[in-house]
């Protein structure tokens, strides 16, 4: 499955109203760590369909996102549940501590509840 690209225009709709918690992955097309993480973001997009969902945000484009988040470095995943940011982690992650992150994240009860209004 493809990661969902969003941009500027669609981000509050597919991101902050999504009924479904949001892995977002900040990138540009000239990040090579960015291509390198995209394979495990598709194969957990596959594993996870119906239960996260997972966007993909291009920093050279959708400036207004990128501005109103704060992403300053780059791949950069921010973890939003219900229009609430859960956690954000910077740079390059291989597949089993994204797995782990996204657990940590997304896990009803745990550590994960709480988190901080993400609207624009």
């Amino acid at each position: 499955m493809e990661l969902l690209e969003v941009d500027d225009a669609t981000f509050e709709a597919e991101v902050i109203r999504s009924p479904l918690p949001v892995v977002v992955d900040f990138y540009a097309l000239w990040c090579a760590p960015c291509r390198l993480i995209e394979p495990t973001l598709k194969e957990l997009s596959d594993r996870l369909v119906g239960r996260v969902k997972f966007a993909k945000v291009n920093v050279d484009e959708a400036t207004s996102v990128t501005r109103t988040f704060g992403i300053h470095a780059i791949p950069t995943y921010l973890f939003l549940e219900s229009g609430m940011e859960k956690g954000r982690e910077v740079g390059p992650i291989d597949p089993v501590a994204f797995r782990a992150i996204l657990k940590r994240h997304f896990t009803r009860g745990g550590a994960a509840s709480g988190g901080k209004p993400a609207t624009r």
